[in-house]
């Protein structure tokens, strides 16, 4: 569902984006501050691991702010947990990926300056896990999506 509005506003961008479990909803996009800020609400349910691969991005910060919950994010190998009232700043070219490893839902406020990613990866993302009709979505794919968008995955862990 999307909602978009022209000129200043209270979210002006509201969109929300389900992927499979996840929540995305967008609050304000490039398209809203002149490529200065994205913001968006991410919901990640209880035990939920992410379904993407970790990766990182080389045009932008991304900053989480925790309201609700821990989100367990890993940073260049380094496990941050980050709880309401708690910031993380994940810097350029760091490799990160995050899991709700408690029992209670997580909702995050997430910030990224400048605004070189918004809805549209989401979008595709979501679309691809739909098709995957509640399995892991194609991997081949994914990356893609993430390339086109600015994200580069990293290598598979080794087994």
């Amino acid at each position: 569902m999307t909602k978009q509005m022209t000129g200043p506003g209270v979210n002006p961008a509201e969109e929300t984006i389900r992927l499979g479990p996840l929540t995305v909803r967008f609050l304000v996009t490039g398209g809203n501050s002149t490529g200065s800020v994205a913001a968006f609400e991410l919901f990640v349910p209880a035990a939920e691991r992410l379904m993407a691969p970790a990766h990182s991005h080389d045009h932008y910060e991304e900053t989480i702010y925790g309201i609700e919950g821990v989100l367990t994010w890993t940073v260049d190998g380094q496990r941050v947990e980050v709880g309401p009232g708690q910031a993380l700043c994940i810097p350029r070219g760091a490799v990160h990926r995050f899991d709700n490893n408690g029992a209670v839902d997580v909702k995050a406020l997430c910030v990224i300056t400048p605004a070189a990613i918004g809805p549209e990866y989401f979008r595709e993302a979501a679309e691809l896990v739909r098709a995957a009709a509640g399995g892991p979505p194609d991997r081949v794919k994914m990356v893609e999506i993430m390339r086109r968008h600015g994200l580069t995955p990293a290598p598979p862990p080794a087994a």
